[in-house]
Formats: C-alpha cells, sequence, structure tokens
C-alpha cells in the first residue's frame, strides 16, 4: 500500500496490467504471443493457452496493442525515400448477405450480348474502410491510420504531418498525390497499368506491409470491427517494424522486452474499449 495516498499499488498500478485479477505470469504470456506471432493470436487460442475465458482473452489483447502503440514518432523521410499507399479493409463483396450486395448492371457494348451483374470492386471506390499507410525505405519503419476517405484533403494531410517536407515521396498514379511538389515534396509516382517499378520507383515495400495486415485481419481475426481496427494496425506495425532483418537482427526476446517496455502510463478500461466511456488520462 502506498504511504501517501493509502491506495493498493503492485508492479500492474498505472499499466495496461492495472486492476486485472489475471496472474502476471499469464499477462507476460500474452505478450509474448503477440509480439512473436507473425500473423497473430485470435482471442480464442489465448484462452486455450491461457486457461481464461474467451471475453477476457480479447480484452487482454486490446490492452497489450495498447501498449504495442508508440506514439513517439518523429517525421519520415529524413534520409530516404517514403513509399505512400492506401488499402481497403473489409470483407468480399460476394460473401455479403443478399440485402447488402450492390450489384451492378453492365450492358454490353454488343447487341446479341445479355446484361451483366457484377460485384462491386474491391479496391479505390468501395465502402470498405480506407487505411493510409507509409513506409520510410532508409529507416525501414511504417506507419499507418485509418481515415476517413481518400480524398486529396485526407491523403495530404496524412503526409504533411507524418513525412518532413522537401523529402522524396513515392506513390501509384492516383491523381490525389499530384499537388505534392506543390507541398515542397519530391513526387514521382508509377502507373501500375504500366509497370509496378521503374528504378527506385515503386510501392512495393508498403504493399508487402498491406500483405502482412491483411493475411492477420483474414486469417487470423476473420472479422474486425472498424470502431477497433486502429488497434489491429498498431499490433502489425509493431510486429513489421521489430522484425529481424540483417542490419538489425532482432530475436523474439528482444521484441518481448520492447513490448513490456512500453507498458507503462497506458490503460484501457472495458468501457472505453466497448465505446460506453471516456479514456482515461495518466
Amino acid at each position: 500500500m502506498a504511504k501517501d495516498c493509502h491506495k493498493q499499488f503492485s508492479v500492474k498500478t498505472q499499466s495496461v496490467f492495472e486492476d486485472s485479477a489475471i496472474p502476471l505470469d499469464k499477462w507476460l504470456t500474452a505478450v509474448w504471443l503477440v509480439v512473436n506471432c507473425k500473423n497473430g493470436i485470435s482471442s480464442y487460442e489465448i484462452m486455450r493457452h491461457l486457461g481464461v475465458t474467451q471475453k477476457s482473452a480479447w480484452f487482454m489483447l486490446h490492452r497489450i496493442r495498447l501498449a504495442l502503440k508508440d506514439g513517439n514518432w518523429g517525421k519520415l523521410g529524413g534520409g530516404g525515400p517514403v513509399e505512400v499507399d492506401e488499402a481497403y479493409i473489409g470483407g468480399e463483396p460476394k460473401n455479403r448477405h443478399k440485402s447488402k450486395r450492390k450489384l451492378e448492371t453492365v450492358t454490353p457494348d454488343y447487341p446479341w450480348a445479355s446484361e451483366r451483374k457484377l460485384y462491386p470492386k474491391n479496391g479505390r471506390g468501395t465502402d470498405k474502410i480506407a487505411v493510409f499507410g507509409m513506409l520510410d525505405r532508409e529507416a525501414r519503419k511504417v506507419r499507418a491510420q485509418v481515415i476517413p476517405n481518400v480524398k486529396r484533403e485526407a491523403l495530404l494531410d496524412a503526409i504533411l504531418e507524418n513525412v518532413q517536407k522537401g523529402g522524396t515521396v513515392y506513390s501509384d498514379s492516383f491523381p490525389a498525390y499530384k499537388s505534392l511538389p506543390t507541398l515542397e515534396f519530391v513526387h514521382e509516382a508509377v502507373n501500375h497499368v504500366q509497370e509496378y517499378v521503374r528504378g527506385e520507383v515503386h510501392t512495393n515495400g508498403i504493399e508487402n506491409f498491406w500483405s502482412l495486415l491483411k493475411r492477420g485481419l483474414k486469417g487470423t481475426y476473420v472479422s474486425v470491427e472498424p470502431f477497433h481496427l486502429d488497434r489491429y494496425i498498431d499490433e502489425q506495425i509493431f510486429r513489421f517494424n521489430n522484425r529481424a532483418t540483417k542490419d538489425n537482427p532482432l530475436t523474439d526476446a528482444d521484441r518481448f522486452a520492447l513490448a513490456v517496455s512500453q507498458i507503462y502510463g497506458k490503460r484501457l478500461t472495458y468501457a472505453e474499449l466497448t465505446g460506453k466511456g471516456e479514456e482515461t488520462p495518466f
């Protein structure tokens, strides 16, 4: 018990573990599994491994994801180019309920051909959740965030907030990026209709991150509510930015130690997680 305030105090206090009846050894095991499973780990797997309920495991995972979020970021692009791209998260249109499928009727140009019904596209122009990502090639670090739409204002605001002015930005040929030179950026684009790589100009690095993110969302978590999507993105960002490379040979133990070092000063209550309460300040 703390002497001054007469409140209970433990190693869990003022951390993501605070006010949890789950033993610390189970918490640390869960942290190890989250940071070292390449495609993530579901709450049902945590339930089976640790002997807790699925609801408790789900809550634990979200609290761990909060710990993995690193908010102390400088701007990208100080030493090399930055790749930017968008991804769209959501189920396949063909798998939706019949009442929610918005089939488009296409009339062919040929008089002898009949009309066809097509499912909506999977990329731009869909009603899926848009996520914007940036990869600093020199630092080999990625950032990503949910954005309200893929209009020019939203994309450029994200770039201005995260990329150093005067830096080089590589993108695809999406028209929203064409005004980057007017904002003091060096911009080059690759048209994916014609080519995917032109010398050093490509977006393959950030698309690799999208592949890993979607593999975890579709294969491990299956269905993610848009309200919680940011936390799943933070989880994948942590693993991607702290992966083992030739220049930075991190081990599983290194990733675990880094994650544990970030648990202090963060707290997530169940009311906040479910959208029924305010965020808890420290």
